[in-house]
């Protein structure tokens, strides 16, 4: 590109939103001479100044699995994890509220340390600030807002709400579920809800979890306790996932600590013995969302921009991982054969490599969704056999915990 050229473009890449995903994807191109920027509604300046109190967590977490951790590590990140707060995991226990059947996963297993890291959100985002602190060829714009997206040419601009144009080669959505830029881009959705509410909270249990995540599939929904560490914890702490119908969630948000501790004890089934503190409860609502194409022309959407999915397995944040992954690397070769980074056959190959991938793992959460829904006597048995046999099936359990950290996915 000549110098002519790229004086009349403020940056070669725009990534609108500074969140794990549009983070990961800036770091993962700090090497190269392309110019980028880093927009984002919040200040981003703070973000990295997040540093964890004893007895205290953020609310939202990430199972980070294998293959995300090795990303992390190829960032230079994962050690800015380990020096503030993770929690690695080496098994997970998951059985049926109205049955007998029940699966048991051991990292041991498939040869491991542990089968992934329970991490807060702010955690990752303060490992990933601080390396893009450092970076050169990374320029951060906090607290924009975008009015308007419009495309000419060879470039984009990105129309902000006080009216300023930057432009730009390529535009990168990693902006949420909610995606301004897909609306205004006019990017088409599959979407549905999933009729279930999340409640997130921390709690601490009488019993130590020792590094087990547990789950339990009830009528009402899937919950789950991710087990959270400190070094003087006594491995007490947990993370919740409980995704129930929208009136159970209801009832939920509106009991008293103590009640909602009772309510929760009881649906663990005392596992952990009691429930002795539960600090702030959050609720959302769950929709699953699928873009139908990734990619126009330099135009293009990662992560929940594309895809949304059911925490049921923590995968959510992966896949959007892998996407900034798979994405910065067609970028790269792009970049290197000179050819423009916004080119519809660049952007199509990062398509073709993960949208298949995204919805295959979308509808194998559906599917689980559905199946421990259903009321009918005779799936339930069949539900609860065939958790037992695949708890004697050593080979499908190996494949599906390799699956699940991603030791597949040649990451």
């Amino acid at each position: 590109m000549s110098d002519a050229v790229k004086k009349a473009l403020d940056y070669d890449l725009i990534i609108t939103g500074g969140g794990m995903v549009g983070a990961s994807l800036a770091l993962a191109l700090k090497d190269t001479s392309l110019r980028i920027a880093v927009l984002d509604s919040q200040d981003l300046t703070k973000v990295q100044q997040f540093h964890p109190h004893p007895g205290e967590f953020e609310p939202r977490v990430s199972a980070i699995t294998h293959a995300s951790q090795c990303f992390f590590e190829e960032l230079g990140v994962w050690s800015g994890v380990l020096s503030r707060r993770c929690s690695p995991y080496s098994k997970m226990h998951v059985w049926d509220a109205d049955g007998t059947g029940f699966i048991d996963f051991s990292a041991q297993e498939v040869h491991a340390q542990a089968l992934g890291h329970i991490v807060e959100n702010a955690v990752l985002l303060a490992a990933l600030y601080d390396q893009l602190g450092a970076v050169s060829n990374v320029t951060l714009l906090s607290n924009i807002t975008l009015s308007g997206v419009d495309k000419g040419g060879d470039q984009v601009n990105v129309i902000l709400e006080d009216e300023r144009r930057i432009s730009a080669r390529l535009l990168v959505a990693a902006d949420g579920a909610n995606s301004r830029v897909r609306t205004m881009a006019g990017f088409n959705t599959k979407e549905w809800d999933y009729e279930h509410h999340a409640i997130v909270t921390t709690v601490r249990t009488q019993l130590p979890h020792q590094q087990t995540a547990i789950q339990r599939f009830m009528d009402e929904g899937v919950l789950a306790f991710l087990p959270l560490h400190e070094d003087d914890s006594a491995q007490q702490y947990c993370s919740i996932v409980w995704s129930v119908l929208p009136d159970f969630a209801d009832r939920l948000m509106a009991k008293s600590d103590a009640e909602f501790a009772l309510a929760l004890q009881g649906a663990i089934e005392s596992r952990l013995g009691k429930i002795e503190h539960v600090a702030q409860r959050f609720s959302f609502p769950l929709r699953q969302r699928h873009a139908s194409d990734y990619v126009q022309e330099h135009i293009a959407l990662i992560g929940d921009a594309a895809h949304t999915i059911h925490p049921l397995a923590g995968q959510g944040v992966n896949l959007g991982l892998l996407d900034a992954k798979v994405l910065a690397q067609e970028i790269r070769r792009a970049h290197e054969r000179q050819l423009s980074i916004g080119d519809l056959r660049v952007l199509k190959r990062y398509q073709r490599a993960r949208k298949g991938h995204n919805l295959g793992m979308m509808w194998v959460m559906e599917g689980f969704k559905r199946l421990f829904a259903e009321q009918v006597l005779p799936i339930r048995w069949l539900r609860n056999v065939g958790m037992s046999g695949l708890n004697q099936s050593d080979m499908l359990k190996r494949q599906i915990m390799r699956t699940a950290m991603g030791i597949d996915e040649g990451v």
